[in-house]
């Protein structure tokens, strides 16, 4: 799912190709993308552009006369920039955004569809897509502790809840921990002092590096390869990689359809977190520390 690195990055590319240009047509190809009837869609054609924003890991278009068209791309929405004219892909097209500089394409790969797209009139009825996460870059380290020990979570939950944090998921959450030296399932409350003022400013570090480094890596193209999984990453889709600061094998926790990388050296003292369907298959074998599995 693209997060907030991601969406900085379409947000940077968008402005520069759709503010101030009208939206001459809207093509919806997949009926399930289209997640509101009030007002119609059509509303939208002819509208210039004339706001962007991110809300969580949504990307809104504000619209002439008080209109705005939200998007969530989820797990495998992505957005495509191409010329004048162009048609929405068969299978992975879900819309056409089309204005006079080019059209903006809405694919999701995969066949499940949960990318989805709104259409709202009046800021009050943006508010139901507002989680209500602290945007972190914009925080101080006062105001980013009292956010994640409002409730005691995992750090690994925390970072990822919308209603705590906003704009991190998966991936990045695996890239601040390792940064912090903290295990992703120590308790928020039981972090000390000089934990969180080092998780804040890991968490700062590693969206803002990420920003710099996925702009300097696009350039003026538009962003086509947004992925959870980057080279130069050190921890995330790395599993039994070297760690980049000690050598070891990161490690991994698989639940539902995420899973959590960590380096047991770096940020666990050496123990090896269970995973709920390895370590329960086998039991007394289950190894406790990474001395074990090297």
């Amino acid at each position: 799912m693209p997060e907030l690195p991601d969406i900085a990055l379409y947000l940077e590319h968008l402005t520069v190709r759709v503010l101030h240009q009208p939206l001459v047509k809207v093509v919806i190809r997949s009926p399930f993308v289209l997640r509101s009837v009030d007002p119609p869609i059509s509303e939208a054609e002819g509208k210039q552009v004339v706001g962007l924003r991110r809300m969580g890991k949504r990307i809104v278009f504000e619209m002439e006369g008080g209109l705005f068209l939200v998007v969530h791309l989820m797990i495998a929405g992505r957005f495509r920039w191409k010329p004048p004219g162009t048609k929405p892909p068969g299978k992975l097209g879900l819309a056409a955004l089309e204005f006079p500089t080019g059209v903006l394409l809405l694919t999701e790969a995969g066949t499940k569809r949960r990318a989805s797209i709104h259409l709202v009139a009046g800021r009050e009825s943006l508010k139901q897509f507002d989680r209500g996460g602290l945007e972190v870059l914009e925080s101080d380290a006062e105001s980013f502790s009292a956010r994640l020990t409002s409730e005691n979570h995992t750090l690994k939950r925390a970072l990822t809840d919308p209603r705590l944090f906003s704009g991190i998921g998966n991936a990045y959450s695996d890239e601040i921990l390792h940064r912090a030296r903290l295990s992703p399932m120590t308790l928020a409350r039981r972090l000390k002092e000089e934990e969180i003022t080092r998780l804040h400013a890991a968490t700062r570090q590693i969206l803002e590096g990420w920003i710099i480094r996925l702009r300097n890596e696009t350039g003026e193209k538009f962003p086509e390869k947004v992925t959870a999984f980057r080279e130069g990453m050190a921890v995330h889709g790395r599993y039994k990689q070297p760690c980049p600061d000690c050598g070891t094998p990161v490690q991994r926790i698989r639940y539902a359809n995420n899973e959590t990388n960590y380096c047991a050296r770096c940020q666990t003292g050496g123990r090896l977190l269970a995973d709920r369907a390895m370590s329960r298959l086998l039991k007394e074998d289950w190894p406790r520390s990474i001395d074990e599995v090297e």
